[in-house]
């Protein structure tokens, strides 16, 4: 229903990028036991990490770039 791109953008970002503790806190723990599968390629697993930081930065989670290198 929306007529332009960014109406349909924030329709989009209230449905599904909520920023709400529950969500921060379901993406902060998947961060913090994120691991690697034994047969998984490295540049697929990398690719999810930075999917999850992403993410955690969407919900305005911040996490330094000494953090990102101990938990990679």
């Amino acid at each position: 229903m929306a007529k332009t791109s960014s109406t349909l953008w924030k329709r989009l970002e209230t449905l599904y990028a909520t920023k709400s503790l529950v969500n921060r806190l379901v993406l902060k723990q998947l961060i913090f036991t994120f691991r690697m599968n034994e047969y998984e390629l490295l540049r697929d697993h990398i690719s999810q990490f930075i999917t999850l930081l992403n993410d955690l930065n969407n919900v305005e989670v911040k996490i330094d770039d000494e953090a990102h290198v101990m938990l990679l």
